[in-house]
């Protein structure tokens, strides 16, 4: 399942390929409450192996700065009950793997759907969880979009869980060996 978490206008890509935008019910904090009853519904019908979530960046401004932070802990929440593992999947790695480019737009994104899953998505909220969702299963060697090969090792920056019965298959890149530095006398 692929999430792009938002208090406006959340994208779900169920394990089916079909997907959904919650706009949730109520005001301010409230909201909340129906993300948590919405996400919950579609863990019951979806029955997801592993729940794929756009990361939160942590460079909003403003009352976003409040309020994603509080959909992600409300989702996690969620999954957590639902005994559902989650991985978050930075912007610039899903990008990369779509469009090949970490720094594409809105409309790359699309326009990439729209070329390589033959999808055409007029909510970019649903096309990001497709793509989540795209990308759990080439991490896990069951690739659902054909992208090239460069894209595909974008996906190795992430720490992908282990699954009962599934085999990573894009396993993490090697960590660098940190710089040593000489000591220097004063």
């Amino acid at each position: 399942m692929g999430l792009d978490l938002s208090m406006t206008a959340t994208g779900v890509a169920m394990p089916d390929g079909s997907t959904a935008v919650i706009k949730p019910r109520g005001e301010g904090d409230r909201r909340l409450l129906s993300i948590e009853e919405r996400i919950g519904a579609a863990l019951r019908v979806g029955r997801p192996d592993l729940a794929v979530i756009e990361d939160d960046p942590g460079v909003f401004k403003g009352a976003a700065a409040k309020a994603i932070p509080m959909v992600h802990a409300t989702v996690r929440l969620t999954l957590m009950h639902a005994g559902v593992p989650y991985v978050l999947v930075n912007a610039s790695t899903l990008k990369t793997y779509a469009t090949g480019r970490h720094v594409a737009d809105k409309t790359a994104m699309v326009v990439a759907a729209l070329k390589r899953m033959g999808r055409e998505f007029t909510d970019d909220n649903e096309c990001d969880a497709a793509w989540l969702r795209a990308a759990g299963h080439a991490a896990y060697g069951a690739p659902v979009v054909e992208v090239p090969k460069a894209h595909t090792e974008a996906l190795r920056k992430v720490a992908w869980p282990r699954l009962p019965g599934a085999a990573v298959a894009l396993e993490p890149l090697p960590a660098k060996p940190a710089r040593r530095r000489r000591k220097v006398a004063a």
